[in-house]
């Protein structure tokens, strides 16, 4: 019995025997058809739920400093961005892997460092378990849709798919520590313009 977090190996083989094809002893490698498929599906999957942007993969107030053309070119790892901070004024937006100005509608970025909300495409290995979990069922479901068809295997596997997801959220309100009074409209609301009545 394993004790460690799954590994991709272990990912690909819940995704082989959900369409019951033996497991296989490496990925590093790929001989078949269905486990090139599986590692391609995965792979993808793991994209479509960080792009989410969750705790573990996002970080606030990262700074980008504009090269020697005065173009901020973005990590190669970067899903997505928002300007943040200081820097939360300035329209900028990804195009062309670049920080775009939509106001001045160019790439030149004058501003000696520029500050965003990023989020990352991490390796399968780097993110927490409860995620692994959610894209291997996730992408096992997939994996079967496509490979075999079968609508009670699809139900199953879409009940497995729910809990998991359910386990991953649970997981990010216990480490995003999530409180209404983070949210910008409540504490305004509870400010209330710093009133003071009167004696």
């Amino acid at each position: 019995m394993t004790t460690s977090p799954t590994s991709k190996l272990e990912a690909v083989n819940v995704m082989m025997t959900a369409i019951g094809e033996t497991p296989v002893n490496t990925i590093t490698s790929a001989t078949t058809t269905d486990v090139s498929i599986a590692i391609t599906i995965l792979d993808n999957v793991s994209r479509e739920v960080q792009s989410v942007g969750w705790h573990f993969n996002s970080d606030q107030d990262y700074k980008l400093v504009p090269n020697s053309s005065n173009q901020v070119e973005l990590p190669t790892n970067c899903l997505r961005i928002d300007t943040s901070g200081t820097s939360q004024a300035d329209d900028y937006v990804e195009r062309s892997r670049k920080l775009w100005d939509r106001k001045n509608h160019t790439f030149t970025i004058t501003d000696a460092e520029v500050y965003v909300d990023i989020v990352w495409f991490l390796e399968f290995t780097e993110i927490p378990e409860a995620a692994r979990r959610y894209i291997t069922i996730r992408a096992s479901r997939i994996f079967q849709d496509r490979m075999l068809a079968s609508d009670l295997l699809h139900k199953f596997h879409q009940v497995d798919e729910l809990q998991a997801l359910s386990v991953l959220k649970e997981a990010e309100g216990d480490t995003r520590d999530h409180s209404i009074f983070n949210n910008y409209d409540v504490a305004r609301t509870l400010d209330r313009n710093n009133f003071q009545p009167e004696d």
